[in-house]
């Protein structure tokens, strides 16, 4: 039913936006519940996204 490539390099970059907006609520929302100011949840939320995009899309798949 897929008419498309699967890796091509607008989907790699679409995933990847969406693990950066997912990553930074889950690390500004971490960072708000322990009480931290905005700034501190901004970075939270840096960190956490570089840490979805680049350790969970930056493997190789093994099959």
């Amino acid at each position: 039913m897929k008419s498309y490539h699967q890796d091509c390099s607008l989907c790699r970059v679409m995933r990847s936006l969406a693990f950066t907006g997912l990553g930074m609520g889950v690390g500004a929302a971490i960072a708000y519940i322990f009480g931290a100011s905005r700034q501190n949840m901004i970075l939270t939320g840096i960190v956490v996204a570089a840490i979805l995009v680049f350790g969970l899309l930056g493997r190789e798949k093994r099959h």
